[in-house]
């Protein structure tokens, strides 16, 4: 067995050579350790770094963990970075994204039905960024393709887990509140976290 020491410095050698967020189970295999303790230390380093001040902090995302920038220093990174042009998502790219998000499984014809217009170009869009994935097929008429969305989206938007989404207050209410205001839809935004 390794020390406590050693696998600290493992994790976060694995976690700089990955590139992507490293998943406990694959980290405790390498380390031939139990997934609670390596999640254990995993937590350990994350809150030694926060605590140190440190400009690149550990962050968890669905039961995996990877390196991110201080959100305080993107001034410097913008500095150092421009000319370089950040894409946003589009309107249509984010409605898209929220109806996914909230509905996943969620099949196109059921965006394109809350929508009311057509998804195909922005979900391979979205395909493309690699913030949603086709999960499977459903077990409707034609068998059509699902979506879901990826470790990458919880990644791009700061969320540890599906379960940190910001809840959405009942779809009664809302309606009623927009017919007292004079609108007839209902929109939801995300603050786009790139």
């Amino acid at each position: 067995m390794y020390s406590k020491k050693t696998m600290k410095s493992a994790l976060e050698t694995m976690m700089f050579m990955w590139g992507e967020p490293l998943e406990v189970k694959d980290a405790a295999e390498v380390l031939e350790a139990d997934k609670a303790e390596v999640r254990e230390l995993f937590c350990e380093l994350r809150d030694e770094y926060e605590s140190e001040g440190r400009g690149i902090r550990i962050r968890e995302a669905d039961d995996a963990f990877g390196f991110v920038t201080l959100a305080d220093n993107d001034m410097f990174l913008k500095k150092l970075c421009t000319p370089v042009r950040v894409r946003r998502l589009s309107q249509a790219a984010l409605e898209v994204l929220a109806i996914i998000a909230y509905r996943q499984p969620v099949t196109r014809s059921e965006i394109d039905s809350i929508r009311g217009i057509k998804s195909e170009r922005v979900i391979d869009g979205l395909i493309d960024k690699g913030l949603i994935e086709v999960t499977g097929r459903s077990e409707g008429v034609g068998r059509p393709l699902i979506y879901a969305t990826t470790r990458e989206f919880l990644k791009k938007f700061g969320f540890a887990s599906l379960k940190d989404l910001p809840e959405v207050p009942e779809y009664e209410e809302l309606r009623r509140d927009g017919e007292d205001e004079g609108y007839g839809q209902i929109s939801i935004d995300f603050e786009d976290k790139e």
